[in-house]
Protein backbone atom coordinates (compact mmCIF):
# COMPACT_ATOMS: atom_id res chain seq x y z
CA UNK A 1 0.00 0.00 0.00
CA UNK A 2 1.28 3.27 -1.21
CA UNK A 3 2.24 5.99 1.56
CA UNK A 4 -0.46 7.74 0.10
CA UNK A 5 -3.43 5.22 0.26
CA UNK A 6 -2.41 4.73 3.88
CA UNK A 7 -2.49 8.41 4.55
CA UNK A 8 -6.00 8.86 3.93
CA UNK A 9 -7.34 4.86 5.12
CA UNK A 10 -5.80 6.70 8.77
CA UNK A 11 -8.07 9.94 8.24
CA UNK A 12 -10.65 7.82 7.09
CA UNK A 13 -10.37 5.13 10.31
CA UNK A 14 -9.33 8.70 12.71
CA UNK A 15 -13.05 10.06 11.44
CA UNK A 16 -14.96 6.84 11.59
CA UNK A 17 -13.50 6.04 15.22
CA UNK A 18 -14.68 10.08 16.15
CA UNK A 19 -17.96 10.35 14.56
CA UNK A 20 -18.59 6.88 16.59
CA UNK A 21 -18.16 8.93 19.88
CA UNK A 22 -19.78 11.76 18.75
CA UNK A 23 -22.99 9.42 17.66
CA UNK A 24 -22.08 7.76 21.44
CA UNK A 25 -22.41 11.47 23.12
CA UNK A 26 -25.95 12.17 21.51
CA UNK A 27 -27.22 9.03 22.35
CA UNK A 28 -26.44 9.50 25.86
CA UNK A 29 -27.33 13.24 26.20
CA UNK A 30 -29.92 12.78 29.04
CA UNK A 31 -26.94 11.02 30.63
CA UNK A 32 -23.07 11.57 29.90
CA UNK A 33 -21.79 9.69 32.62
CA UNK A 34 -22.59 6.87 30.49
CA UNK A 35 -20.53 7.66 27.58
CA UNK A 36 -17.75 8.72 30.10
CA UNK A 37 -14.41 7.17 29.84
CA UNK A 38 -13.50 6.01 33.71
CA UNK A 39 -10.89 8.42 35.95
CA UNK A 40 -8.37 6.15 37.28
CA UNK A 41 -8.61 8.28 40.28
CA UNK A 42 -11.99 8.00 41.02
CA UNK A 43 -11.76 4.35 40.65
CA UNK A 44 -9.16 4.38 43.07
CA UNK A 45 -10.44 6.68 45.82
CA UNK A 46 -14.00 4.81 45.52
CA UNK A 47 -12.28 0.59 46.27
CA UNK A 48 -8.85 2.10 48.46
CA UNK A 49 -7.10 -1.01 47.50
CA UNK A 50 -4.53 -1.85 50.19
CA UNK A 51 -0.77 -1.72 48.21
CA UNK A 52 -0.02 -2.72 44.63
CA UNK A 53 2.25 -5.19 42.91
CA UNK A 54 4.36 -5.46 39.66
CA UNK A 55 2.87 -7.72 37.59
CA UNK A 56 5.52 -7.43 34.80
CA UNK A 57 4.88 -7.95 31.26
CA UNK A 58 1.15 -9.92 30.28
CA UNK A 59 -1.16 -9.95 27.23
CA UNK A 60 -4.39 -8.36 28.06
CA UNK A 61 -7.35 -8.60 26.61
CA UNK A 62 -8.58 -5.16 25.60
CA UNK A 63 -12.32 -5.68 26.46
CA UNK A 64 -11.01 -5.18 30.05
CA UNK A 65 -9.32 -1.67 29.14
CA UNK A 66 -11.61 0.70 31.14
CA UNK A 67 -10.21 3.70 31.61
CA UNK A 68 -7.24 6.12 31.89
CA UNK A 69 -5.39 7.53 34.36
CA UNK A 70 -5.14 10.80 32.35
CA UNK A 71 -6.70 10.91 29.33
CA UNK A 72 -9.81 10.23 30.21
CA UNK A 73 -11.54 13.30 28.65
CA UNK A 74 -10.13 12.86 25.58
CA UNK A 75 -11.75 9.19 24.48
CA UNK A 76 -15.51 7.96 25.30
CA UNK A 77 -16.18 5.34 27.09
CA UNK A 78 -15.27 2.57 24.37
CA UNK A 79 -12.66 4.57 23.75
CA UNK A 80 -13.55 6.46 20.51
CA UNK A 81 -11.59 9.51 20.34
CA UNK A 82 -13.60 12.44 21.27
CA UNK A 83 -11.31 15.70 19.77
CA UNK A 84 -9.91 16.35 17.06
CA UNK A 85 -6.31 17.05 18.58
CA UNK A 86 -5.46 13.78 18.43
CA UNK A 87 -5.93 13.28 15.35
CA UNK A 88 -2.07 12.79 14.03
CA UNK A 89 -1.02 10.90 16.97
CA UNK A 90 -4.14 8.55 16.18
CA UNK A 91 -3.39 8.15 12.65
CA UNK A 92 0.33 7.57 13.49
CA UNK A 93 -0.38 4.63 15.63
CA UNK A 94 -2.97 3.49 12.98
CA UNK A 95 -0.65 4.13 10.40
CA UNK A 96 1.94 1.37 12.42
CA UNK A 97 -1.22 -1.12 12.40
CA UNK A 98 -1.32 -1.16 8.73
CA UNK A 99 1.88 -1.63 8.12
CA UNK A 100 2.66 -4.61 10.48
CA UNK A 101 4.93 -2.64 12.50
CA UNK A 102 5.43 -3.96 16.27
CA UNK A 103 4.48 -1.28 18.83
CA UNK A 104 6.05 -0.64 22.59
CA UNK A 105 3.62 -2.46 25.23
CA UNK A 106 1.06 -0.30 26.59
CA UNK A 107 1.37 0.43 30.27
CA UNK A 108 -1.67 -0.38 32.58
CA UNK A 109 -2.81 -0.77 36.46
CA UNK A 110 -5.16 -3.47 36.83
CA UNK A 111 -7.67 -2.87 40.12
CA UNK A 112 -10.60 -4.81 40.67
CA UNK A 113 -10.17 -7.56 37.43
CA UNK A 114 -10.06 -4.21 34.84
CA UNK A 115 -7.92 -2.07 33.41
CA UNK A 116 -6.78 1.61 33.13
CA UNK A 117 -4.08 2.85 30.80
CA UNK A 118 -1.12 5.19 32.68
CA UNK A 119 0.86 5.43 29.23
CA UNK A 120 -0.54 4.23 25.91
CA UNK A 121 -3.89 5.84 25.84
CA UNK A 122 -4.15 5.89 21.50
CA UNK A 123 -2.48 2.54 20.86
CA UNK A 124 -5.47 1.32 23.13
CA UNK A 125 -7.80 3.27 21.08
CA UNK A 126 -6.62 2.35 17.92
CA UNK A 127 -6.56 -1.37 19.13
CA UNK A 128 -10.44 -1.04 20.39
CA UNK A 129 -10.92 0.65 16.86
CA UNK A 130 -9.97 -1.95 14.93
CA UNK A 131 -11.18 -4.69 17.09
CA UNK A 132 -7.83 -6.19 18.54
CA UNK A 133 -8.42 -8.73 21.16
CA UNK A 134 -5.49 -8.55 22.86
CA UNK A 135 -2.44 -6.23 23.61
CA UNK A 136 0.94 -6.12 25.26
CA UNK A 137 1.38 -4.42 28.56
CA UNK A 138 3.27 -3.69 31.45
CA UNK A 139 1.30 -4.20 34.25
CA UNK A 140 1.30 -2.96 37.97
CA UNK A 141 -1.80 -4.37 39.78
CA UNK A 142 -3.87 -2.49 42.65
CA UNK A 143 -5.03 -5.06 45.41
CA UNK A 144 -9.00 -5.48 46.25
CA UNK A 145 -11.20 -7.81 47.05
CA UNK A 146 -14.02 -6.12 45.29
CA UNK A 147 -14.18 -7.83 41.81
CA UNK A 148 -15.71 -4.61 38.94
CA UNK A 149 -17.56 -5.37 35.45
CA UNK A 150 -16.18 -3.99 31.89
CA UNK A 151 -19.15 -2.33 30.67
CA UNK A 152 -20.32 -0.90 33.83
CA UNK A 153 -20.58 2.91 34.33
CA UNK A 154 -19.08 4.85 37.74
CA UNK A 155 -22.40 5.17 38.52
CA UNK A 156 -23.28 1.11 38.54
CA UNK A 157 -19.48 0.81 39.97
CA UNK A 158 -19.83 2.72 43.14
CA UNK A 159 -23.61 1.17 43.47
CA UNK A 160 -21.22 -2.30 43.90
CA UNK A 161 -18.78 -0.52 45.85
CA UNK A 162 -21.83 0.21 48.49
CA UNK A 163 -23.51 -3.05 48.04
CA UNK A 164 -20.24 -4.89 49.07
CA UNK A 165 -19.52 -2.50 52.05
CA UNK A 166 -23.26 -3.32 53.46
CA UNK A 167 -22.59 -7.03 53.22
CA UNK A 168 -19.54 -6.86 55.08
CA UNK A 169 -20.87 -4.34 57.98
CA UNK A 170 -23.82 -6.63 58.19
CA UNK A 171 -22.02 -9.89 58.26
CA UNK A 172 -19.15 -9.03 60.67
CA UNK A 173 -21.45 -6.73 63.44
CA UNK A 174 -24.32 -8.95 63.02
CA UNK A 175 -25.82 -5.51 62.46
CA UNK A 176 -29.49 -7.09 61.46
CA UNK A 177 -29.94 -9.94 63.66
CA UNK A 178 -29.56 -7.51 66.28
CA UNK A 179 -31.87 -4.90 65.38
CA UNK A 180 -34.12 -6.37 62.64
CA UNK A 181 -33.52 -3.43 60.25
CA UNK A 182 -32.01 -4.37 56.72
CA UNK A 183 -32.88 -0.94 55.39
CA UNK A 184 -29.00 1.00 56.78
CA UNK A 185 -28.56 1.92 53.21
CA UNK A 186 -26.19 5.31 51.81
CA UNK A 187 -25.76 6.40 48.15
CA UNK A 188 -22.16 7.16 48.60
CA UNK A 189 -18.95 4.83 50.02
CA UNK A 190 -17.07 4.57 53.23
CA UNK A 191 -20.25 5.48 55.21
CA UNK A 192 -20.36 2.28 57.05
CA UNK A 193 -17.32 3.31 58.85
CA UNK A 194 -18.41 6.22 60.03
CA UNK A 195 -21.62 4.57 61.70
CA UNK A 196 -18.96 1.52 63.08
CA UNK A 197 -17.17 4.17 65.08
CA UNK A 198 -20.55 5.96 66.12
CA UNK A 199 -21.66 2.45 67.27
CA UNK A 200 -17.58 2.19 68.69
CA UNK A 201 -18.17 5.96 70.67
CA UNK A 202 -21.63 4.81 71.93
CA UNK A 203 -19.71 2.49 73.55
CA UNK A 204 -17.27 3.84 74.94
CA UNK A 205 -19.36 6.49 76.69
CA UNK A 206 -21.90 3.73 77.80
CA UNK A 207 -18.56 1.61 79.68
CA UNK A 208 -17.57 4.72 80.94
CA UNK A 209 -20.49 4.40 83.74
CA UNK A 210 -20.67 0.58 84.00
CA UNK A 211 -18.90 -1.39 86.30
CA UNK A 212 -19.07 -4.43 83.49
CA UNK A 213 -18.38 -3.77 80.20
CA UNK A 214 -21.17 -3.89 77.86
CA UNK A 215 -20.62 -6.38 74.61
CA UNK A 216 -21.50 -5.37 70.94
CA UNK A 217 -24.46 -6.43 70.66
CA UNK A 218 -26.02 -4.31 73.60
CA UNK A 219 -24.09 -1.43 72.87
CA UNK A 220 -25.36 -1.87 68.93
CA UNK A 221 -28.94 -2.08 69.73
CA UNK A 222 -28.59 0.93 72.43
CA UNK A 223 -26.82 2.82 69.61
CA UNK A 224 -29.56 1.85 67.15
CA UNK A 225 -32.69 2.82 69.84
CA UNK A 226 -31.25 6.15 71.47
CA UNK A 227 -29.47 7.94 68.75
CA UNK A 228 -30.28 6.76 65.17
CA UNK A 229 -34.30 5.92 65.58
CA UNK A 230 -34.40 9.23 67.29
CA UNK A 231 -32.73 10.91 64.50
CA UNK A 232 -34.46 9.28 61.79
CA UNK A 233 -37.70 9.94 63.64
CA UNK A 234 -36.87 13.75 62.97
CA UNK A 235 -35.83 13.53 59.48
CA UNK A 236 -39.57 11.93 59.11
CA UNK A 237 -41.23 14.18 61.45
CA UNK A 238 -39.63 17.71 59.85
CA UNK A 239 -39.85 15.84 55.90
CA UNK A 240 -36.43 16.49 55.56
CA UNK A 241 -36.13 14.03 52.80
CA UNK A 242 -38.44 15.81 50.11
CA UNK A 243 -35.58 18.13 49.90
CA UNK A 244 -33.12 15.27 49.61
CA UNK A 245 -34.67 12.94 47.05
CA UNK A 246 -31.36 11.15 45.78
CA UNK A 247 -29.99 10.72 49.09
CA UNK A 248 -31.27 8.12 51.92
CA UNK A 249 -32.65 8.29 55.65
CA UNK A 250 -29.08 7.09 56.73
CA UNK A 251 -27.16 9.51 54.67
CA UNK A 252 -29.23 12.53 56.61
CA UNK A 253 -28.39 10.78 59.51
CA UNK A 254 -24.66 10.86 59.06
CA UNK A 255 -25.19 14.66 57.94
CA UNK A 256 -27.68 15.73 60.69
CA UNK A 257 -25.11 14.16 63.53
CA UNK A 258 -21.94 15.86 61.92
CA UNK A 259 -23.39 19.32 61.79
CA UNK A 260 -24.96 19.10 64.88
CA UNK A 261 -22.16 18.47 66.85
CA UNK A 262 -20.49 21.85 64.97
CA UNK A 263 -23.61 23.99 65.65
CA UNK A 264 -23.52 22.49 69.64
CA UNK A 265 -19.95 23.97 69.54
CA UNK A 266 -21.01 27.09 68.12
CA UNK A 267 -24.43 27.48 69.95
CA UNK A 268 -23.78 25.57 72.97
CA UNK A 269 -25.40 21.86 73.99
CA UNK A 270 -28.44 23.53 74.68
CA UNK A 271 -29.36 23.67 70.88
CA UNK A 272 -31.26 20.91 70.26
CA UNK A 273 -31.24 18.46 66.85
CA UNK A 274 -35.04 19.31 66.09
CA UNK A 275 -34.35 23.10 66.29
CA UNK A 276 -31.13 21.95 63.72
CA UNK A 277 -34.15 20.18 62.08
CA UNK A 278 -36.70 22.88 61.92
CA UNK A 279 -34.37 25.61 59.63
CA UNK A 280 -34.98 23.10 57.24
CA UNK A 281 -39.29 22.00 57.42
CA UNK A 282 -41.71 21.16 59.54
CA UNK A 283 -44.13 18.66 59.81
CA UNK A 284 -45.20 15.14 60.36
CA UNK A 285 -44.39 11.77 58.79
CA UNK A 286 -45.09 8.20 60.82
CA UNK A 287 -42.54 5.43 58.88
CA UNK A 288 -45.56 3.94 56.32
CA UNK A 289 -46.51 0.49 55.70
CA UNK A 290 -44.96 0.18 52.77
CA UNK A 291 -41.24 0.95 54.13
CA UNK A 292 -41.84 -1.96 56.65
CA UNK A 293 -42.23 -3.93 53.72
CA UNK A 294 -39.49 -2.91 52.05
CA UNK A 295 -37.41 -3.22 55.16
CA UNK A 296 -38.96 -6.77 55.56
CA UNK A 297 -38.25 -7.91 51.74
CA UNK A 298 -34.59 -6.33 51.80
CA UNK A 299 -33.74 -8.24 55.09
CA UNK A 300 -35.06 -11.45 54.13
CA UNK A 301 -32.83 -11.21 50.91
CA UNK A 302 -29.76 -9.77 52.41
CA UNK A 303 -29.71 -12.60 54.90
CA UNK A 304 -29.74 -14.83 52.33
CA UNK A 305 -26.79 -13.20 50.79
CA UNK A 306 -24.73 -13.76 54.16
CA UNK A 307 -25.77 -17.50 54.52
CA UNK A 308 -24.30 -18.39 51.01
CA UNK A 309 -21.24 -16.49 51.44
CA UNK A 310 -20.48 -18.51 54.89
Amino acid sequence: MSDQMTSSQTEEDFFKARNKALLNEVQHFLDPDEATLISFSDIKKLLRPDGEVYKGMQVVPVKLIIGSEGRYQDFDNRFFPKSLHLKNRWEHIDMAHLNDIDLPPVSLYELGGVYFVRDGNHRVSVAKARGVEFIDAEVVSLQSEIKLHPGDTFKKMTKQVIEYEKRVFYGETGFGDVTDYWCLDFSTTGQYDVIYNHILTHKYFINMNQTEEIGMDKAIMSWFMTVYLPVIKVIDEQKIMKSFKKRTRSDLYVWLIKYWDELKQKFGCDYSLDDFANSYLAAYKKRSVLQRIINRLKGKKLKNTLEKTK
